[in-house]
């Protein structure tokens, strides 16, 4: 190898050797950088994952706060009772009477992250009212569900019996928010309303009625013996509601089919009415089921219940231990 030859080999070699320690370097440096970049990139990420579901958390709360400001109340009692006089008043102001309307309570029932309750309300009325009534119900601004909507023909041309569920929400966990007692969206003077007139005027659940055949009229009246006055078992309780903070008892005559009103300090089934209790507690022979509401009443010196939807036959004594406390504070002292 001559000289020239050295020359090249020598360069080749030391450009060889200048390769391999610049990778050897771009390895030994570069690699930890990226490695620092893979992981800021992670980190950033992870930041603007979290950050978007914060952003979630808190717009959720916001929009749960905003439908919580739209219950009745935060306890079940509370808010049982505050719907039972919306109802109540809704009745009236489609221009129902009360007294044929019927309301049982449901519930609670637990769901995630709330418990639902509400009415069971049967009645009958004017065809008019009743569209008046669920035009009503519907636009209110509350929060509520109805559902199981039945319509039947009434006893007389132009009426209807009506039956539905009326459902609402208690937030579980309770927020702390100020409840907003919305009024209804729309009026019964609002063109909305106007557009349901048309149900009423062809009233479309007016049933065909073949004329009765002409019979003879007896030659003389036959006697028939008058029956006996009515069970206990006759007279239900349908309602256990709230009429402007102060309890209401309503009792079904079922065989006059007719709806009395009562409150504390009335004679009633026997005794006087003390107070009407809203405590859950086991169903009466049934310890599975719970009964959500009874008035109590007092016989000579004994305190004897009748639990909501029960008639007045269903009457039973209470145990010191099942009196609310404070009648049981009374009765010892």
């Amino acid at each position: 190898m001559n000289h020239r030859e050295k020359i090249m080999a020598a360069s080749v070699g030391g450009l060889a050797a200048l390769f391999a320690v610049i990778l050897g370097g771009r390895m030994l440096f570069l690699t930890p950088l990226r490695d620092i970049d893979k992981r800021t990139m992670a980190t950033r990420e992870g930041i603007a994952k979290i950050q978007d579901e914060r952003r979630a958390f808190f717009a959720a709360e916001d929009r749960l706060k905003a439908i919580a400001r739209q219950t009745f109340a935060e306890t079940t009692e509370q808010a049982s009772a505050i719907s039972g006089e919306l109802l109540t008043r809704q009745i009236l102001a489609a221009g129902l009477e009360e007294s044929d309307f019927t309301r049982l309570p449901f519930g609670p029932r637990k769901l995630r992250g709330a418990s639902e309750i509400g009415w069971n309300i049967q009645g009958e009325g004017p065809l008019t009212n009743v569209v008046n009534l669920l035009f009503t119900l519907d636009a209110s601004s509350w929060l509520h569900r109805t559902e199981n909507l039945t319509l039947t023909t009434g006893d007389t041309p132009g009426t209807v019996r009506v039956n539905l569920r009326y459902l609402t929400l208690i937030m579980d966990p309770a927020f702390q928010v100020t409840h907003l007692n919305p009024t209804n969206a729309a009026t019964l003077a609002s063109q909305a309303r106007r557009r349901l007139d048309n149900l009423v005027a062809r009233d479309l659940l007016r049933p065909y009625i073949k004329p009765l055949p002409v019979v003879a009229a007896p030659a003389a009246p036959t006697s028939t013996k008058p029956g006996g006055p009515p069970g206990p078992s006759n007279y239900r309780i349908v309602s256990l509601s709230e009429w402007e903070g102060q309890p209401e008892i309503h009792v079904r005559d079922l065989a006059a089919q007719k709806t009395a009103r009562f409150k504390a300090g009335d004679k009633l089934a026997g005794g006087s009415v003390v107070m009407v209790d809203y405590r859950a507690m086991p169903e009466p022979g049934n310890s599975f089921l719970q009964s959500y509401s009874r008035i109590i009443l007092k016989i000579d010196q004994e305190y004897w219940a009748i639990e909501s939807g029960k008639t007045f036959a269903d009457k039973h004594k209470l145990t010191d231990s099942e009196l609310p406390p404070q009648l049981a504070k009374a009765g010892t002292k």
